[in-house]
């Protein structure tokens, strides 16, 4: 599979068979997607593999919405990813570099998760990209650490749909020619 047919074939999955991720493998796509960009290559974006099921059915009963709970509780394996706060869009004397201010480290947490999920298509398997739960109840449940801060949850495992591709805008609606 090319670039360009992993991205315009690359579906949110939202229903997964119950067959687990091998650790192999997932560690083999955490090594590809740390070749995404970084701010100053400060690889900031770090994971978290969630398998065990009384951690899972705590974040499905305590700290999502029903949408994303019917997600959770059915994947195999969620993904926490969180990220090293206080290095993105910093210069080395702690001001800011841009007006975007520390909002650079949400930017390199997508760009990374993406990549992710690209490399996990590639190998066969389905992620859908969640933003919605309850971020302080995660945190303290997964003891995150202080210096890092949850950016994204990612649901992965071996698809049980085929969803089709959602209509995309046009190359004239999304780019502009100055």
């Amino acid at each position: 599979m090319n670039a360009t047919e992993c991205i315009k074939t690359r579906r949110s999955i939202r229903k997964f068979k119950p067959d687990p991720v091998d650790h192999v493998l997932l560690e083999s796509l955490i090594e590809t997607a740390s070749y995404s960009p970084s701010w100053k290559n400060s690889q900031i974006t770090r994971y978290t593999a969630i398998e065990d099921s009384s951690i899972l059915d705590k974040i499905v009963t305590d700290y999502t919405p029903d949408f994303n709970a019917n997600i959770i509780k059915q994947a195999p394996m969620l993904i926490a990813v969180t990220f090293v706060k206080g290095r993105c869009g910093y210069e080395r004397d702690g001001s800011f570099s841009t007006k975007k201010e520390d909002r650079w480290q949400m930017f390199d947490v997508g760009v990374a998760s993406q990549t992710f999920c690209l490399a996990a298509h590639e190998a066969g398997l389905g992620t859908v990209i969640m933003g919605i739960w309850d971020e302080d109840g995660i945190t303290e449940l997964l003891n995150i650490p202080e210096n890092q801060e949850l950016g994204a949850l990612i649901a992965i495992g071996y698809p049980d749909i085929d969803p089709a591709a959602p209509k995309r805008k046009s190359v004239n609606d999304l780019l502009t020619y100055l």
